[in-house]
């Protein structure tokens, strides 16, 4: 083990972003990645602003990124981190911070994986402040200590291990995508483009509520997971807690939507959930829980009018929700559609459930390789069990 270190002395250049806003340019072939295109520490392009040749100059201007850089969130939220990809086309987004490690004392994938796991994570965000918005400053992310870190050549092949279970993650998001693309389409297609229905006609409509208290726990008996409005991730929730105080539920197959900042994002629960304020659960009063999900996720226009209702974010409320009107299924599509999305929703209820594991078996082998507690070579028995 070597002597401890900060971020900044395991670096070979820290540079803040531009403290402004990067103006878009919907044809731009780049893009500016900020802190909410960042959750689940991987890039969220759909929530990146795609930006000019120009603007990218002037946002690299003081440091170009590279292959090997990490890009970190300093604020809203704290601590998300990604890696810059091979395309050499992104650039630091407003709130973030790009780092560039030095090979002679880090490898950057494991300063990826060591800044990612539960226990810095926990610790950066104690380091937070701010009364309204809690952030770190630049020199508080370079300050940061780093546990005892292993040689180099020792970090890379904990890299190693740990990027193996990234990449079984990495093969299940995508055919998480494909399938998802896939219903998608049989949807559509199933639609009758004339023709439109009040969301009440097919559903039943339950509005969240907080949890009585507002204590949140890790699971365990008398627990169920619960689901906010700030959590709302492609597929899965991005951050999963737990609640023994809950006040409305959904079931598994309800359609769960997002009804206030942002209003209609839509997630599937795959199990008995605790829906907050801001959520909504929808479930198919026709037996068809899975039709209705993609029709819902696949409603921009409906949303529209209620981006920005209200006075401060938008919002829906039940009766607007009610009132909503989404397109109906043509008749001899109503049955087969079903039948054909079931299997592959439970397919990516499948993966989903692996990558849930998968990752926490990556963050629980960290610390253990990082203390020298389990061996890399041990390790490989944990893979050959997780089926990577």
């Amino acid at each position: 083990m070597t002597a401890t270190r900060t971020i900044d002395e395991v670096c070979l250049q820290i540079v803040d972003c531009e403290h402004k806003t990067a103006p878009i340019d919907p044809n731009g072939e780049y893009f500016a990645v900020g802190t909410p295109a960042m959750r689940g520490n991987a890039i969220n392009y759909a929530e990146s602003r795609r930006i000019s040749k120009s603007t990218f100059d002037q946002w690299t201007r003081r440091m170009l990124p590279q292959t090997g850089d990490l890009l970190f969130a300093r604020e809203a939220p704290v601590g998300p981190i990604v890696r810059i990809p091979e395309t050499g086309n992104v650039a630091p987004g407003q709130r973030t911070m790009l780092l560039r490690p030095d090979p002679a004392l880090v490898n950057t994938h494991f300063l990826y994986y060591l800044l990612t796991s539960p226990l810095q994570q926990e610790r950066l965000l104690g380091m937070a402040t701010g009364s309204t918005v809690a952030h770190l400053n630049v020199a508080d992310v370079r300050a940061f200590q780093l546990p005892l870190l292993p040689s180099v050549d020792e970090q890379r092949a904990i890299a190693e291990v740990l990027g193996a279970l990234d990449d079984k993650i990495a093969a299940n998001t995508k055919l998480v995508q494909v399938a998802d693309d896939l219903g998608a389409s049989l949807t559509r297609n199933a639609l009758d483009p004339f023709e439109s229905i009040a969301l009440s006609t097919i559903a039943d409509i339950v509005m969240g509520s907080s949890p009585l208290g507002t204590s949140f726990n890790e699971v365990g008996e008398g627990t169920v997971f619960y689901q906010g409005v700030r959590d709302f991730g492609f597929r899965f929730p991005s951050n999963r807690v737990w609640t023994t105080a809950a006040v409305r539920l959904a079931r598994s197959g309800d359609t769960l939507l997002s009804v206030r900042a942002p209003v209609g994002r839509v997630n599937l629960a795959t199990e008995e959930t605790c829906i907050g304020r801001g959520v909504a659960s929808v479930r198919s009063s026709s037996g068809r829980p899975f039709t209705l999900f993609h029709i819902l996720k696949d409603s921009h226009e409906a949303w529209a009018p209620f981006e920005a209702e209200g006075t401060v974010f938008g919002s829906i409320n039940k009766g607007q929700l009610a009132s909503l009107r989404v397109p109906r299924l043509k008749p001899e599509h109503e049955d087969q559609l079903e039948a054909m999305l079931a299997p592959m929703e439970g397919a990516i209820a499948s993966a989903l459930g692996e990558n849930t594991n998968l990752a926490a078996t990556r963050d629980a082998l960290l610390p253990q390789l990082i203390s020298g507690k389990l061996r890399v070579k041990d390790s490989e028995k944990v893979l050959e069990v997780a089926g990577v």
